[in-house]
């Protein structure tokens, strides 16, 4: 799966940095189709390929807010059944209040 299309990285410009907003708007969802980790973009760098947004991995306490690789979630393989992170299709645009309550800064 491509998890980044020009569309969304056309959002994502528009949007821009969110630099100080209490409540972004989350842009792309990515989660492991099998187990924990799920990533809230609410921000990304073209040239560098880093996103910056929401990760939660393994449980409350390791959640975080900061920057994630385009390169390293597109090398992520998940056990023999080949499967990699992925991008939630259905995802809509919408602040971090709505997707992920917990987060909001």
């Amino acid at each position: 799966m491509k998890l980044i299309t020009k569309g969304l990285a056309k959002e994502f410009k528009k949007i821009g940095r969110q630099n100080g907003v209490k409540d972004p708007i989350v842009i792309a969802k990515f989660f492991n189709p099998i187990g924990s980790g799920t990533w809230y973009a609410t921000a990304f760098d073209p040239e560098e390929r880093l996103f910056f947004g929401y990760v939660s991995i393994f449980s409350d306490h390791n959640d975080e807010w900061g920057s994630f690789s385009l390169d390293e979630l597109e090398s992520v393989r998940i056990s023999s059944l080949r499967l990699s992170i992925e991008r939630d299709i259905y995802f809509d645009p919408q602040p971090i209040s709505k997707v992920c309550p917990k987060a909001i800064l």
